[in-house]
């Protein structure tokens, strides 16, 4: 990324504020967030990290306030329907494989904008905040460019086949709130991710599809320290607010999930990302 030194004023709302755009960590972000194309995507994800890493790029205190979330950036396809209308498949075809690898592609796809949007919105926070959502961010990329050629083998391309949104709507939903984000985005939509893959893979395996299991076994690896990341900074947010952690994350499941979510839970790998025992007994009582 070629970052310029101009200052640029900035707008209206912010009259005597001049800050340096294209060294600020929170536009980078929004353009990262913006980008429409999957690649761009990836690529200015990957730029973006190297650039913070290199000390060209920092969360900047005069970056202008965030515009009110709305959809990130994306390609006409795949098609967004509800979730219960998504095609179900079995493994035991191509086809099959191929919708699954492009489901998990969408997850990760959609988690390169989460990632960038915890970065963008939430202002503030200490700098390892900000290293710890960009570098989730290029990992994300990395993922989801693995993913893609791993389509590419089976003789599709991401936006084959349809997908849900329901990983972006909770980014809506909670956009109001860093604690209400950092507890049910990474400590639950994608730490379902740690739940759930140790059965796709064994799955895969007896289809001998040991090229997906490969690449599931790195996103696993990775995943938890991104759930890991959730739990560190949701505890911060809690202990910056005066309130007790587990009760809080426990209230927000029951305000905002309606009591949806289910078992079996990975309690190792949960474990792994700063789960408490108290919250694994617990989640293990929700069915």
């Amino acid at each position: 990324m070629v970052l310029a030194a101009t200052p640029v004023r900035a707008p209206a709302r912010f009259p005597h504020v001049v800050f340096n755009a294209m060294n600020d960590l929170h536009v980078a972000a929004r353009r990262c967030l913006e980008a429409t194309d999957p690649a761009d995507k990836v690529r200015l994800s990957f730029e973006t990290w190297a650039a913070l890493q290199a000390g060209t790029l920092a969360a900047d205190a005069a970056s202008p306030a965030p515009v009110p979330i709305g959809p990130p950036g994306r390609p006409a396809l795949p098609r967004l329907v509800p979730a219960r209308e998504l095609a179900q498949r079995g493994l035991g075809t191509d086809v099959g494989r191929a919708a699954l690898v492009h489901a998990i592609a969408h997850i990760e796809f959609n988690a390169i904008d989460l990632a960038w949007d915890a970065i963008y919105r939430f202002r503030g926070k200490p700098d390892a905040y900000y290293v710890d959502w960009a570098s989730c961010a290029n990992d994300e990329a990395r993922h989801f460019s693995m993913l893609s050629a791993r389509l590419a083998e089976l003789g599709h391309a991401y936006g084959d086949f349809d997908a849900h949104n329901g990983l972006w709507e909770m980014a809506e939903k909670t956009a109001h709130s860093d604690t209400a984000r950092m507890a049910l985005v990474p400590r639950v939509l994608e730490a379902r991710g740690l739940d759930v893959t140790p059965g796709m893979m064994e799955r895969l395996r007896r289809q001998g599809d040991d090229r997906t299991v490969a690449i599931l076994e790195v996103i696993l690896r990775e995943e938890v320290a991104h759930v890991a990341a959730g739990t560190r900074w949701f505890h911060w947010c809690c202990a910056r607010d005066g309130i007790e952690p587990e009760a809080t994350f426990a209230q927000l499941l029951a305000d905002y999930m309606n009591g949806s979510l289910r078992g079996p839970f990975n309690l190792d790998a949960r474990r792994d990302a700063g789960f408490s025992e108290t919250e694994l007994a617990w989640l293990q009582t929700l069915g």
